[in-house]
């Protein structure tokens, strides 16, 4: 499998390079759990300044209150609650929240340990036949090196055009908020794909993304004083249709 690394001061740069570097190397193959073909190869974004602006792409699928309600699932949990009553194994949320307490424990124990690492993918649940949603998400592990905190994720699997530039994005976020719950700095963002992926339904989005990144067109907005205004205002409907999934 082809493998290439990208870098970018900012998520959008990486996430931006990443995409056309599978559009123009990724190798076609069978993807047959879907029936389909993809396109694929191994990636690795390396960010610089993860919080820097401008931070959003404007090349995801959604908007400002998709965006927010993924925040928000990954970092508060707000739907756990299909944990807790069976209909769901896991959650991102509810595998990092268990694990959160140790790295806080282990980082300041020892600020250069190499030990911090969340362990999402849970062998138990994500190997078993019967499982057609194992975590994509991997793991994830924390440094600290030179006063700042330095995040290292790994995914399985990718959905390059559909995924990647939320997932990102949240992780980050938490990446920032644990920063700063340790008082140190953010440090680097590092995003890697075994499987960095489009599939063929996929492949005229992947098209379009890679066209109006060549364009020179401005495709990113900035998040703080931008974007976090418009997540802010989309907090009450995500909360109604949230109430609406609990009432079922």
């Amino acid at each position: 499998m082809i493998e290439r690394l990208v870098t970018g001061r900012t998520l959008p740069e990486a996430y931006h390079r990443a995409l056309v570097e599978l559009h123009e190397f990724g190798e076609l193959c069978d993807c047959p759990d879907y029936n389909t073909r993809q396109k694929e190869l191994s990636m690795t974004l390396f960010i610089e300044e993860p919080n820097a602006e401008p931070m959003i792409s404007k090349l995801f699928i959604g908007g400002f209150l998709e965006l927010e309600q993924y925040r928000q699932e990954i970092l508060d949990g707000i739907l756990d609650f299909e944990v807790e009553r069976g209909n769901w194994e896991y959650t991102y949320h509810s595998r990092i929240a268990e694990q959160l307490p140790f790295i806080h424990r282990e980082l300041k124990r020892n600020p250069d340990s190499r030990r911090a690492v969340i362990d999402v993918r849970d062998w138990r649940h994500d190997t078993r036949e019967d499982n057609d949603s194992p975590a994509c998400l991997q793991h994830i592990h924390f440094f600290i090196r030179g006063g700042k905190l330095h995040c290292k994720v790994l995914f399985r699997s990718n959905d390059a055009a559909k995924a990647t530039f939320m997932n990102a994005f949240a992780l980050i976020l938490l990446q920032e908020r644990l920063a700063g719950e340790l008082g140190v700095e953010m440090g680097t963002y590092t995003h890697r794909a075994n499987s960095f992926h489009a599939y063929e339904k996929d492949f005229p989005l992947l098209e379009k993304y890679v066209e109006a990144i060549h364009s020179g067109d401005v495709i990113t907005y900035c998040y703080r004083g931008e974007w976090d205004e418009l997540m802010e205002e989309a907090k009450p409907a995500i909360e109604k249709k949230i109430e609406e999934l609990r009432s079922r």
